[in-house]
C-alpha cells in the first residue's frame, strides 16, 4: 500500500486535538486520473442535482487496509464523484481503513487491521467532524465497506445512544463514546439514568438520513467486537446493504441489519427501571431505547462474488470492468432513488457505467438486462484497462451490467491460504431466527458458504446482474440459497 496523501478535508478539521484519531483526507477528484495527470474532456463543473434546498454531510469510512492507491475500493471512488468545492451545499469526509495510516499512537497497522484495536479511534474522528460542522437542517449520510461500514453503523449508533455533542467540545468526545460503547447492565443503567440528561443539557438530536454499506464486518481477527445500536437504530431513515453470494471466510460473516419487533419498538427507557437478570445486548437495546424517528426503511441486496468484488480494491484502477461496478452503480441510484440531494460529478458517473440522463431530474425504470449464452459469452473481453479518463466508452448501463456481471471472482480464501487457520478454530455464529429472535451456536466454519436467514418467509434480494452470470456461465452462488425460495430480483 502507498502512504496516505496529506490529511485534509472540505469541512472544518479539528481533528489534531485527537492525535490518536485517524485523519479524514481526500483523494483527489478521479480515481482513475490518467499518468500526464489532465483529466481530458471531462467536465466537472456540472453536478446532479445542480443544486439543493440543504446542506449534505457525508462521511465515508474506507474498509481494512484500504486507502487511496492503485486498487481502490468502493468506498474511494464513490467518494472521488462527490462534489467538494461548496461548503454551504456539500461537506463531505474520508477516513482510510483501519491498519493503513501512520499515526505514531498507532504504531502497529498490521495489529490493528488484525484485532480492530483502534476502532473506537475512528469511531470517534467521524463523531467529531459531525461535531464541528453539523447545523440545523444539514443531512448527514454515512458510507462505509467492510469494518468501515461496522464503523458508520458505530458512529450512528453513537449519535443515537447519547447524541451530537455541540461544536467545540473536543473533551467531552471521549467521556461519550465510553458512555456509547458500554456493553455491561451498570453501562445500560446510565441509559436510564445519566443519558437522558446529557442529550438534554449537552446534546444535539440529529438523524442520519441515509446509512450506505458495502458488506460489513464486524470481526475481521481473532477478537470480535460488537458496539451498541449497530444491528439496529430508529434513527436512521434509510439503511442500504450490499452482500457477497460468495464470501466463505469464517471472520466475514455478514452482519445484517436487526428487524426490530413490535414490542421493541414500543418499549423507551424509564428512568429508575433496572435489568432483573444478566441480559443479552440485543434485550438491554429493546429496553433502553428512546425509540428514534423512523422505523428505518431496510434493503439488503445480494450481488455475485466475494467481499472485495462487492466492497471493491480487488483489481487495479486500470480495469475497466469488475463485479464490484454493479453495488457500486446500486448505491448511487439509492442515492438518487431516496432524493438524499447528494451532489455528485454528472460525468464523472460514466466512468463507473451510469448515465446521468437517467438518475436526474427522475430515476428511470431501467430496461431488461441484456443475457449472452454460455457460447456468447466467451467471446465478451471483460479484461479491458483504462490507462486515461477519454478512453472510457460508455455506451449503456445494460451493457455495462453484461460485461461487468461475467467479470471473475476474487477469493481470497484460495488466494491466501493461511485464512485457513480461521476455518478451523470453533467460533460462535450468531443469526437471527424467524421470530427475530437471536441464537448463537459454537462451529468450526470450514470454507462453508454463508446462512441466509428466512429465505422462504421473507425472501432473498438479489441483484438482476446475478442472473446475467447464471444464464451465461452457469454461475452458482456458495451461499446457502434455498432452491424452494424464489428470488426477488431488483435493480
Amino acid at each position: 500500500m502507498t502512504a496516505l496523501p496529506s490529511p485534509v478535508n472540505s469541512g472544518t478539521s479539528t481533528l489534531d486535538e485527537y492525535p490518536i484519531f485517524p485523519k479524514s483526507s481526500s483523494p483527489p477528484t478521479s480515481p482513475l486520473r490518467s499518468t500526464s495527470g489532465g483529466l481530458g474532456e471531462y467536465d466537472l463543473e456540472k453536478t446532479i442535482p445542480p443544486t439543493n434546498d440543504h446542506r449534505t454531510l457525508i462521511l465515508c469510512f474506507d474498509g481494512t487496509g484500504d486507502q487511496f492507491d492503485d486498487d481502490n475500493s468502493n468506498v474511494v471512488n464513490f467518494f472521488s464523484m462527490l462534489k467538494k468545492d461548496d461548503k454551504s451545499q456539500q461537506l463531505v469526509y474520508y477516513q482510510a481503513g483501519i491498519g493503513t495510516y501512520s499515526v505514531p499512537e498507532i504504531a502497529r497497522p498490521a495489529l490493528d487491521a488484525m484485532l480492530g484495536s483502534h476502532l473506537n479511534a475512528h469511531v470517534m474522528g467521524g463523531y467529531e467532524f459531525l461535531m464541528q460542522n453539523y447545523q440545523f437542517g444539514d443531512k448527514i449520510c454515512l458510507f462505509g465497506f467492510s469494518r468501515g461500514a461496522y464503523t458508520a453503523r458505530a458512529l450512528a449508533g453513537m449519535i443515537h445512544k447519547v447524541g451530537l455533542l455541540p461544536k467545540c467540545n473536543h473533551q467531552q468526545v471521549p467521556f461519550a463514546y465510553k458512555m456509547y460503547s458500554r456493553e455491561d447492565e451498570k453501562g445500560w443503567r446510565q441509559v436510564a439514568c445519566t443519558i437522558p440528561h446529557l442529550r438534554r443539557q449537552f446534546s444535539i438530536d440529529v438523524d442520519i438520513e441515509l446509512l450506505g454499506v458495502w458488506e460489513t464486518v464486524s470481526s475481521v481477527g481473532f477478537i470480535p467486537r460488537r458496539l451498541p445500536f449497530t444491528r439496529s437504530n430508529t434513527d436512521v431513515r434509510y439503511f442500504r446493504h450490499a452482500l457477497a453470494l460468495d464470501e466463505h471466510r469464517a471472520r466475514f460473516q455478514p452482519n445484517f441489519w436487526n428487524r426490530p419487533t413490535p414490542e421493541e419498538l414500543q418499549r423507551g427507557v424509564q428512568a429508575g427501571e433496572m435489568p432483573k437478570s444478566r441480559r443479552t445486548l440485543n434485550e438491554l437495546e429493546a429496553q433502553y431505547t428512546d425509540g428514534g424517528e423512523y422505523l428505518t426503511h431496510v434493503e439488503e441486496v445480494w450481488f455475485a462474488g466475494c467481499h472485495c468484488d462487492v466492497g471493491g480494491g480487488a483489481l487495479p484502477n486500470a480495469a475497466r470492468n469488475s463485479l464490484a461496478r454493479i453495488p457500486l452503480r446500486w448505491m448511487i441510484r439509492q442515492c438518487f432513488l431516496l432524493q438524499t440531494g447528494i451532489l455528485f460529478h454528472a460525468d464523472m458517473l460514466r466512468l463507473v457505467g451510469l448515465d446521468p440522463a437517467t438518475l436526474y431530474p427522475r430515476v428511470l425504470a431501467r430496461p431488461p438486462p441484456l443475457f449472452k449464452t454460455p457460447l456468447e459469452a466467451q467471446s465478451i473481453n471483460t479484461m479491458k484497462t483504462i490507462t486515461s479518463l477519454g478512453e472510457c466508452d460508455f455506451k449503456s448501463e445494460e451493457e455495462e451490467d453484461l460485461v461487468d456481471a461475467l467479470s471473475s471472482i476474487n477469493d481470497e480464501l484460495k488466494r491466501v491460504k493461511l485464512w485457513w487457520i480461521l476455518e478451523v478454530l470453533p467460533q460462535k455464529l450468531r443469526f437471527q431466527e424467524k421470530d427475530d429472535s437471536w441464537t448463537q451456536k459454537l462451529d468450526v466454519h470450514r470454507g462453508r458458504g454463508r446462512h441466509l436467514p428466512r429465505q422462504l418467509t421473507h425472501g432473498v434480494k438479489i441483484h438482476r446482474a446475478v442472473k446475467i452470470r447464471m444464464d451465461a456461465l452457469g454461475y452458482k452462488p456458495k451461499a446457502n440459497l434455498k432452491p424452494t425460495a424464489e428470488p426477488i430480483w431488483v435493480d
